[in-house]
């Protein structure tokens, strides 16, 4: 059979495959990225019917998804809101870095996997999954509860300090010296605060600059932008992601509005074909000898995430259950995690299986933790009642006035 064929059939296999897992996702509700990781690790390298043709393909794919994922992030923030976040939620946005961060850089030292894998796998149990919190708090009503801002508050830091973080570990993985990943630092940190005072100052000379009356034109503006300044940014070793962020936040008002319209079904498609694509290239057999380490760093990094909603609901005046509702909420684990892995696969090759592992975990369990975490940690801290003296029936108060004692 010609490759172009080939090719085909099993494109048309792989995306046919991706719309039903979605939809027994939706039937079952809860977030497809599981089913999407396992889809892939049954035809990947490995698997029981291994796909190769479309491999360069769905690698592509996988990039876009990447980008994709990050311009619609970075579509929903304004420059003005990142800001205000930054004031007002960085106590908790550092409190959220050391206890999350901390476990991963400690659990791959202690496997020796070496200072650049730590600096990863960091990285892979710090960042909550926004696509599945968001999910979450839509499903269970709780958008307009007062815990959510702080919630929305911590999600917001983690996608700015992404902008950071993956331009030095990028710089890390290249083997950049250390003069060269401060450069590439101070780069980056460049590059962000003149995108935030672009989008400040001049966000609606952008916008109106890429706005059009045709969907057509602003999709093909919006896009064409977007890859070019990502391929430009991981030429200077910025992150492909990070370029595409902030475009996204350059852009402001209708524009984004529009923009983030046509662009979600896009977004959605190639972010499932970059799951698949991420469990295509892991080899299942390598996920058992790596199931232990991710269970115990899934517990470790489930109460970790409930401390730091806890700290910064409290931080915001939020009564009790509110801070525990805001804890169970941030311990989902999603997209993010897997890009990080993505990138250290070639370092540290058993990074893949475990953020695999890890992430299968913990998306499935961030929505329980979300529903539960409240009424356990309410039933488990209630105190008894203090002792006072026994209460009489009222049947023997009244036969005592009767007779006067």
């Amino acid at each position: 059979m010609h490759h172009t064929t080939v090719v085909l059939i099993e494109l048309g296999a792989i995306i046919l495959g991706l719309g039903l897992l979605g939809r027994l996702a939706g039937r079952v509700g809860f977030s497809p990225i599981p089913l999407y990781l396992l889809g892939g690790l049954a035809f990947g390298h490995g698997g029981f019917l291994p796909l190769t043709a479309s491999e360069d393909f769905t690698a592509t794919g996988a990039e876009i998804g990447v980008i994709l994922l990050l311009l619609l992030l970075g579509l929903e923030y304004s420059a003005s809101e990142l800001v205000t976040s930054l004031k007002t939620q960085y106590p908790s946005g550092a409190v959220d870095f050391v206890l999350n961060a901390v476990p991963g850089a400690v659990a791959a030292l202690l496997i020796g996997w070496g200072p650049v894998a730590a600096v990863a796998l960091a990285g892979v149990t710090w960042i909550s999954s926004s696509g599945v919190i968001a999910k979450v708090l839509g499903d269970f009503g709780r958008l307009g509860n007062r815990e959510t801002p702080v919630v929305l508050g911590i999600l917001v830091i983690e996608d700015l300090a992404m902008a950071l973080y993956l331009p030095i570990l990028t710089a890390l993985l290249a083997g950049v010296s250390l003069a060269g990943g401060a450069l590439t630092l101070l780069v980056s940190l460049g590059t962000v605060g003149a995108v935030l005072y672009l989008a400040l100052r001049h966000g609606r000379v952008i916008s109106r600059a890429v706005s059009s009356d045709s969907a057509e034109m602003l999709l093909l503006v919006v896009l064409g932008l977007t890859l070019l300044v990502a391929g430009i940014a991981q030429e200077l070793q910025v992150s492909a992601a990070v370029g595409a962020f902030l475009v996204g936040i350059a852009l402001s008002g209708e524009v984004a509005e529009g923009a983030s319209t046509l662009l979600t079904p896009l977004r959605d498609l190639f972010a499932a074909v970059f799951f698949v694509f991420f469990g295509l290239s892991t080899n299942p057999a390598d996920i058992p000898p790596v199931l232990v380490p991710a269970l115990v760093l899934a517990a470790a990094t489930t109460l970790t995430k409930i401390a730091t909603g806890w700290y910064a609901a409290h931080r915001a005046g939020i009564r009790s259950a509110g801070r525990w509702r805001a804890g169970g909420t941030l311990v989902a684990r999603g997209e993010f995690s897997i890009v990080i892995a993505g990138l250290a696969v070639g370092v540290e090759p058993r990074i893949g299986p475990l953020a695999t592992a890890y992430v299968l975990i913990l998306v499935v369990l961030g929505p329980v933790a979300a529903r539960w975490t409240e009424p356990l940690a309410l039933r488990l801290t209630r105190r008894p009642a203090p002792p006072g003296p026994i209460p009489v029936p009222a049947a023997e108060r009244i036969d005592a006035a009767h007779t006067g004692s």
